[in-house]
C-alpha cells in the first residue's frame, strides 16, 4: 500500500488514518476529475485558516476550536449512519483513540491561540511543518526511511521556517509575537505526531471515518471543558461573519472537505494526491493577503516556497 501524507487541516486537516482495507486493491493513478477535486480542497482548507482568524474575534478560541470539534463530529456521525459505518471503536482502538484526541485537542488548542498572537498568513506556513514531522518520525518507528529526496525536503521545509523566523530580527507588525508563531509550529508538531501515532499503532487499520470520530469526540470533550478552566469567556461578540466563520470551519472544512478526502483516497493513489497539499499554505497565504489584507513580505514568501516545496518532495509518489 502506498503511504500518504495528509493535510487538515488545519490541520489540518489530521485525517491519517489508512483506507479501509476491501478499498486498497481499487487505487489507480489520479486523473483530472481527481486532481481538480484536490485543487478545489486544497483552496478550502487554505480559506479554513482565514475563517478561524475571523472566529477569533468574536468567540474564544479554545471555546470555538470545541464547538468546530463537536460540529464535526454530529456530521460525521450522521454520515456515518447513513452509510452503515459502526461508530464505537473496537476494544483495542480505544486507548489509541483517546490519544489521538487528545494530541488533536493540544494541536487545535496551540493553533487557534496561535492565531490570535500572529497572521493568519504566517500560521498557514508554520503549521505546515508537520509532514516533516511525520517524515522523521517514520524514519525511527515504522518501516518509511528518509530517502535523499526526503531529506531534501526537510532541509528545504525548516529553512523556510528560518525564513519567517527572520521576520522578528528584522520587526514585524504589532499583532505578530514570537509565542504566536511558536504556537503554530508546535501545532505542527502536534499534528504530525497524531499522524505518527496512527501509523505507528492498532489505528493503522482502523477505518478513516472512525479515526476522525474519534479525534473530533475527543478533541471536543478535552477542549470545551478546559475553556472555562483556563478563563475564556466564550461568545465575546458573535457578529453574523463570526458565525458563518465557525459554520464553514465545522460543515466545510472539518466535516464535507474530509469525507470528501476519504472519498478519493478510496479510489485513487493516496501518495499521489498528497503530492497537491503543497496548495494548501500557498491559497492559505494568498487568502490571508487578498481578504484580511495582511502584509506578505519578501521572507513570508521564501519561507512559503520553501515549505511548499519540502512538502511536494517528501509526498512525491
Amino acid at each position: 500500500m502506498a503511504r500518504r501524507r495528509v493535510p487538515d487541516p488545519q490541520p489540518h486537516l489530521n485525517q491519517t488514518a489508512s483506507p479501509d482495507p476491501a478499498s486498497m486493491q481499487r487505487h489507480r493513478a489520479v486523473d483530472t476529475t481527481a486532481a481538480t477535486v484536490m485543487v478545489v480542497l486544497c483552496a478550502l482548507w487554505g480559506l479554513g485558516q482565514i475563517a478561524i482568524k475571523v472566529g477569533v474575534e468574536g468567540i474564544s478560541p479554545i471555546f470555538q476550536a470545541g464547538l468546530r470539534s463537536a460540529g464535526a463530529a454530529v456530521i460525521v456521525l450522521a454520515w456515518m449512519a447513513a452509510r452503515g459505518i459502526r461508530p464505537w471503536p473496537a476494544v483495542e482502538m480505544i486507548l489509541p483513540g483517546i490519544a489521538i484526541g487528545v494530541l488533536f485537542a493540544i494541536e487545535f488548542i496551540c493553533f487557534y491561540q496561535g492565531l490570535t498572537l500572529t497572521t493568519a498568513s504566517r500560521a498557514t506556513v508554520l503549521i505546515y511543518t508537520a509532514p516533516f514531522f511525520v517524515a522523521i518520525g517514520g524514519h525511527f518507528l515504522f518501516n518509511d526511511p528518509l530517502s535523499r529526496r526526503k531529506a531534501l525536503g526537510l532541509v528545504l521545509a525548516f529553512a523556510g521556517v528560518a525564513f519567517a523566523m527572520a521576520d522578528h530580527a528584522r520587526g514585524t507588525p504589532a499583532e505578530v509575537s514570537w509565542i504566536g508563531d511558536l504556537l503554530c509550529v508546535a501545532a505542527g508538531l502536534f499534528w504530525g505526531l497524531t499522524t505518527v501515532l496512527i501509523k505507528s499503532s492498532a489505528l493503522r487499520a482502523e477505518q478513516a471515518e472512525r479515526a476522525l470520530l474519534y479525534q473530533l469526540v475527543v478533541s471536543a470533550i478535552v477542549m470545551l471543558a478546559l475553556a472555562p478552566l483556563l478563563g475564556e469567556a466564550g461568545f465575546t461578540d458573535p457578529t453574523p461573519l463570526v458565525w458563518m466563520a465557525l459554520a464553514y470551519q465545522i460543515l466545510v472544512v472539518a466535516s464535507f472537505s474530509y469525507l470528501g478526502w476519504f472519498m478519493l483516497i478510496r479510489n485513487y493513489s493516496p501518495s499521489q494526491l498528497s503530492a497537491f497539499t503543497f496548495l494548501t499554505p500557498v491559497f492559505g497565504v494568498a487568502f490571508a493577503a487578498v481578504l484580511l489584507r495582511e502584509p506578505v513580505g519578501a521572507s513570508l514568501l521564501a519561507a512559503l516556497a520553501l515549505i511548499a516545496g519540502g512538502i511536494w518532495l517528501v509526498n512525491r509518489p
